[in-house]
């Protein structure tokens, strides 16, 4: 599947499918829903732990791939953006990590090859996405004690060295690193995945995905866009770019900076818009695909999707911009 990842990217831009959680807001699921008849006497609340649907309420998530798929997603992420212990020890489901990315992989991975079995001309893919965990290396948590940390290099390493292991499992085509508030984060997980693939004895494809929390363009713990891919770019990768926090315009900069300093593939998944007072996204499919067409007209991005608030019908937008587009060059397919 490298070969096929790799061909397909010098071909055209490759789709990444848009926002899981926005998408399971809408079947309002409840506590015994998240539960479940596995976890119904389970000590501590489970409602907003989209992760354990997956096991829960896999026919949920199996219809939010297809609809993303269904739109002309290329590559679909594992619903398992907080599937690592440090963010299940919030509900006691630590001991359930290898389960959950494991399912997710799973689910995700059955579409995909049913898809490409229709449409072998425009095979679909599976990333296993490692989110940023609810910890920092970088900073403190306590702004009396600014030398304290609430978690270690070697903890986060052992956690998403965890997850991964599950998601190759499970039969991922490759990894995502994603929503990078923490660039420390990023390097433990690609360190774990790195000791990984040594010890498996195999090559899988890497993408790593930052987020720019404000207008300052750095990220939480202070690091420009450069400065962030200058940190990572020890590690071979498939792709490295930006999701979240910002809409399409506002990202549109950092992006930019990136593009021009490097070789490699460039990914960029923002929010429909920004949040409105309410929390919500008011961007349509035919705003955001407006403001990512310059992100075309520049050669800026070969993998480009959406996050916050963007639906499938987000993605189908997105997926008829870039038909026929040729892809910005990558030096090293």
């Amino acid at each position: 599947m490298i070969d096929k990842l790799k061909k397909a990217l010098q071909n055209r831009i490759l789709v990444l499918d848009g926002a899981m959680g926005t998408m399971l807001q809408a079947y309002s699921f409840s506590e015994s829903d998240f539960r479940g008849q596995r976890f119904k006497d389970w000590s501590q609340p489970l409602q907003g732990n989209n992760d354990l649907l997956s096991i829960t309420q896999p026919a949920a998530i199996s219809e939010v791939h297809s609809a993303y798929l269904d739109a002309g997603a290329d590559i679909i992420e594992t619903n398992t953006f907080s599937s690592t212990s440090i963010a299940m020890a919030d509900y006691g489901l630590e001991e359930q990590v290898y389960e959950l990315n494991y399912a997710s992989a799973q689910i995700a991975k059955a579409l995909t090859q049913a898809y490409t079995n229709k449409h072998p001309d425009k095979p679909r893919f599976v990333a296993g996405c490692l989110g940023p965990t609810n910890k920092t290396a970088s900073m403190s948590p306590d702004v009396n004690d600014p030398g304290f940390r609430a978690i270690s290099f070697s903890e986060l390493e052992q956690a998403y060295r965890e997850q991964a292991k599950a998601l190759i499992d499970g039969g991922v085509d490759l990894l995502m690193v994603e929503t990078v508030f923490d660039t420390l984060n990023a390097k433990a997980a690609l360190f774990a995945i790195d000791r990984l693939k040594e010890e498996l004895q195999i090559e899988i494809p890497v993408m790593v995905s930052g987020t720019i929390t404000d207008a300052s363009g750095r990220t939480l713990s202070g690091q420009t866009p450069e400065a962030f891919l200058i940190s990572v770019s020890h590690i071979p990768l498939l792709s490295i770019g930006f999701n979240c926090a910002l809409g399409a315009a506002q990202l549109q900069p950092h992006l930019e900076v990136i593009a021009g300093r490097s070789s490699m593939a460039i990914s960029a998944h923002p929010n429909a818009g920004l949040p409105n007072a309410f929390g919500a996204y008011d961007q349509t499919p035919a705003q955001m695909a407006a403001q990512l067409q310059p992100y075309i007209d520049k050669r800026v991005v070969n993998i480009l999707g959406g996050c916050c608030g963007t639906t499938p019908a987000h993605i189908k937008a997105i997926a008829q911009l870039v038909e026929g587009i040729t892809p910005r060059s990558i030096h090293y397919l």
